[in-house]
């Protein structure tokens, strides 16, 4: 998942370029998506899953004025041979910052369908699902994704 911000006093080069700060800033950022993720009810054929924050990333695109904060989640489930179905239920809200989500399935996976209330995008022979959330959109707090496995 990237969240990408607007920062003209450019406070994200200084976290990133000081390593103690940079790592305090990893820190919260880590433990305020974990607190989200754990809010969430994530569940995989009927079964539920906790999603786990595994790694953070911050970067930045054209130049200090536009940072992104990447963020690695990772969760088990018990697949099945043929059709699986993710469903994830979470408050709904308004997206304050632009992000986009990108979703890697296993290697023998192709993903069949998906209900995420925006346009997504499925690349890699089926295995990368991709979606971007534009700020100031409405999140109704539901998604669905059904993908097969051979």
């Amino acid at each position: 998942m990237v969240f990408e911000y607007h920062d003209p006093l450019e406070e994200y080069k200084n976290i990133v370029l000081d390593s103690k700060l940079s790592k305090q800033e990893k820190e919260v950022l880590w433990n305020n998506m974990q607190r989200f993720l754990d809010e969430e009810k994530v569940v995989i054929n009927g079964k539920r899953t906790y999603p786990k924050v595994v790694d953070i990333e911050i970067g930045f695109r054209e130049d200090y004025k536009h940072p992104y904060i990447s963020f690695f989640i990772v969760f088990l489930g018990e697949f099945k041979k043929g059709v699986n179905v993710y469903e994830d239920e979470y408050e709904a809200e308004v997206a304050e910052y632009p992000y986009t989500v990108y979703w890697v399935f296993p290697l023998k996976a192709r993903v069949v369908s998906a209900d995420l209330g925006v346009p997504y995008t499925i690349l890699g022979n089926g295995r990368i699902l991709s979606f971007t959330v534009p700020r100031g959109t409405r999140i109704r707090g539901y998604e669905r994704i059904e993908f097969e496995l051979n």
